[in-house]
């Protein structure tokens, strides 16, 4: 996969930051306030992408399978919900501060930094007789800069703590390598980590006391687990089987960044799919499946697939549905955590990232959880997470495998893979970069759009209206009369909508009979346009969009 420079990445980045504003598809939350870091809201395009993504998601796994069933749990749980499942105690990030900015950082995302290290044991006032400050302090002066620059990061450091006229004291310095103590933006030494637990606290009643404390979740699968029993009770169904959820989710992120993709409030789209354990597979169906050759499942399931085949194939399932929605693999990277990188209950798991313009980064993980969740509400609760396997006969905790995907991530994962500019030379020889956000018509937040090609000629606009309301009973449309056809047609290429269709005087039958009751289609991505028959829009767009 190639990647673009950084500075491309980044200009990049910035105009799809600034068409995501100016086109209504993401906004600045509480923005005439000064906005709120880490939140976001979607606007009239972008809720219609979102929608269209999650409910394309939701039909994937719900409607075209008999082996899943949905869930909407509530955002608060019972707290002893996040102590069985160890949020409470190491739902945490390490974080750092800057000694001179106070700003916070993840002390795990520090890009480690090579240079020389200026060390001060302290600080004096130069006016004689001045207060001295014995404290020591570390700037790290990255390459090619000058040791000024260090010296001037100490001052403002020892300016703060009192000193009017810093006067630097024991100056040393060390070469170093791959250091991560020393903030990336000024050089200045950091704190050292402590951790920072993510969850969001309030209180549910009218009190605020410790009996009272509870927490917004910080994701959705645990609201699954302590729903499993009463799901596989009602549903009918029996192991191997899913349980599905789309909903909201809140971590109090120490430093959002890169746009929508870390926030702290988002959402997800997490599938929690309950399997036999490896060991009554083997007493039940014989010797466990083994993976593949080049590890590709594919086909319907079978009754002797372990946890190693039920996650390839789940793998293979979720890369086909991202190929379903236009992102195809070519963009996509696997990232298979390594022992000491996967939590201390998971068998496996494999990331599937994105290359965003910022880099690669995970849009959805796939994790083989083992029975640790159900487990730990089974022992916690008191209330058995066993089931009784009739074709086994025995009972047992089921395993998971878990896909969990950010909704979020994916709505600008298909931002960044629609964004494009091109050059266009129209019927004078004008030439113009064309802006188009390419999305797969399935996602797409506007399906067509309608326009008659003069807003003054009352027949032209009233069979432009006929169409409009004909096609809106099926689809997303977009009526617009203002401005030139070509202006019309480039503000829908930025909002990405697949098709136009335009209602001229060939339709209402003033230039002959031939093509009464036809109109212009055209197409987004080619710009191509033909005549079609009224009657037969409804069926043609369908066929693209469904």
């Amino acid at each position: 996969m190639s990647v673009a420079p950084a500075n491309q990445s980044h200009e990049r980045m910035e105009k799809i930051v600034s068409l995501c504003k100016r086109r209504g598809f993401i906004f600045p939350s509480s923005e005439i306030y000064g906005g709120i870091n880490g939140f976001w809201d979607f606007g009239p395009l972008g809720v219609e992408l979102k929608r269209n993504a999650k409910a394309l998601w939701w039909n994937s796994m719900t409607r075209m399978r008999d082996d899943i069933e949905g869930l909407d749990a509530s955002i608060i749980l019972h707290p002893s919900v996040w102590k069985a499942s160890g949020h409470l105690d190491t739902f945490a990030d390490p974080m750092v501060d800057c000694l001179l900015t106070k700003k916070r950082f993840r002390a795990d995302q520090i890009e480690p930094q090579s240079g020389v290290v200026y060390s001060y044991t302290g600080a004096r006032e130069k006016a004689e007789g001045g207060k001295e400050l014995n404290e020591a302090y570390s700037v790290l002066l990255a390459p090619g800069k000058p040791a000024e620059s260090a010296r001037k990061v100490a001052v403002q450091f020892y300016a703060q703590r009192g000193l009017t006229e810093p006067e630097l004291l024991g100056e040393a310095t060390e070469k170093v390598e791959n250091t991560t103590l020393y903030n990336p933006e000024n050089g200045s030494l950091l704190t050292e980590p402590r951790m920072f637990n993510l969850m969001f606290k309030s209180h549910a009643g009218p009190v605020e006391s410790a009996e009272n404390v509870v927490y917004l979740r910080p994701e959705t699968a645990q609201a699954i687990f302590v729903q499993f029993k009463n799901v596989l009770e009602t549903s009918r169904q029996k192991v191997p089987f899913g349980i599905v959820q789309i909903g909201k989710a809140f971590r109090n992120e120490i430093n959002p960044r890169n746009y929508i993709f870390r926030s702290r409030e988002f959402e997800q789209m997490e599938l929690e799919y309950f399997i036999k354990p490896d060991e009554v597979v083997e007493r039940q169906a014989g010797p466990v499946a083994q993976l593949p050759e080049g590890g590709v499942v594919e086909g319907e399931p079978e009754a002797n697939w372990g946890w190693q085949v039920w996650h390839a194939y789940w793998l293979e399932q979720r890369l086909r549905w991202y190929e379903s929605i236009g992102i195809s693999r070519d963009r996509l990277e696997l990232y298979w955590q390594g022992k000491d990188e996967l939590a201390h209950y998971a068998k496996a798991t494999v990331d599937i990232l994105y290359q965003f313009p910022f880099g690669a980064q995970e849009l959805e993980g796939i994790a083989a959880r083992g029975a640790f969740d159900l487990t730990q509400h089974h022992n916690a609760s008191g209330k058995s997470q066993e089931v009784f396997d009739q074709e086994a006969g025995e009972r047992y905790i089921p395993h998971v495998i878990e896909p969990s995907a950010g909704v979020d991530r994916l709505v600008l994962a298909l931002l960044c893979n629609a964004y494009d500019e091109e050059e266009v030379t129209d019927e004078k020889g004008k030439t113009e970069v064309r802006t188009v956000m390419r999305f797969h018509p399935k996602v797409a937040p506007i399906k067509v759009g309608v326009f008659p090609l003069l807003r003054n000629k009352p027949a032209l606009v009233e069979k432009a209206k006929e169409v409009r309301d004909l096609l809106r009973r099926q689809m997303n449309v977009f009526y617009d009369d203002s401005g030139a056809i070509g202006r019309r047609y480039r503000r829908q290429d930025e909002a990405g909508t697949p098709f136009g269709v335009t209602i001229d005087f060939d339709t209402i039958g003033e230039n002959g009979p031939e093509n009464e009751g036809t109109v212009t289609l055209r197409h987004r991505d080619s710009m191509k346009q033909e005549r079609v028959k009224i009657a037969d829009l409804p069926g043609l767009i369908l066929s693209q969009i469904q």
